[in-house]
């Protein structure tokens, strides 16, 4: 699997056409491919606003407390993972609409390897700079678009223009579940769950 990762952001379309070949059985391991991966931003996450903190202009770093960083770190990392596999299932569900022929598994490894390049740039959380932050992750989910409209046509074996129309009806529900993850964000903060900083 970490040569289909390293696979997926360097020579895509290859790597595309390896998945397409894959049986179902091969494709399994890819199932936890996203719950392996999503651990990287969010420990980077949390040692960053624990230890690094951020700053504004000339003032002192602010850090979050390790309790209250370690909750935040967890939910990052399920909703990260619960979202890859909606979107795998999304995938699979949308598959017949367009022609082509899906499993379950079929659309979980290209919701995961499509999510790769934004959850390798979680990498960064490990200095909480804004603007590079911004900058990285935009490269990223523009990265992830990109092999999104790419690898639907090759690994549901369906033509461009047909996966065209598929990548975006996708692309729209990736949308759909980060504002989902903004709007729970907001009710848990309402209900509490705010962020604790150190004094």
């Amino acid at each position: 699997m970490i040569g289909k990762a390293i696979g997926i952001m360097f020579r895509p379309r290859n790597t595309w056409q390896a998945v397409a070949d894959l049986s179902d059985a091969q494709l399994k391991p890819y199932i936890l491919y996203p719950a392996l991966l999503a651990i990287l931003p969010a420990y980077a996450w949390y040692y960053g606003t624990t230890q690094v903190g951020w700053s504004i202009v000339g003032k002192e770093p602010v850090k979050l407390t390790a309790d209250s960083a370690m909750f935040i770190a967890i939910l990052f990392y399920l909703a990260q993972v619960i979202a890859i596999w909606m979107v795998g299932y999304f995938v699979h569900w949308m598959s017949e609409t367009y022609g082509a022929e899906s499993t379950p598994t079929r659309g979980l490894a290209v919701s995961g390897l499509c999510a790769t390049p934004i959850l390798l740039s979680g990498i960064f959380g490990f200095y909480p700079l804004f603007w590079l932050d911004f900058l990285v992750g935009l490269s990223a989910v523009s990265y992830a678009v990109y092999l999104l409209y790419l690898g639907i046509p090759i690994v549901m074996r369906i033509p461009e223009e047909r996966g065209f129309l598929f990548a975006s009806a996708v692309a729209a529900v990736g949308l759909v579940m980060a504002i989902i993850i903004m709007g729970a964000t907001v009710m848990l903060w309402d209900m509490g769950f705010a962020p604790s900083f150190t004094d």
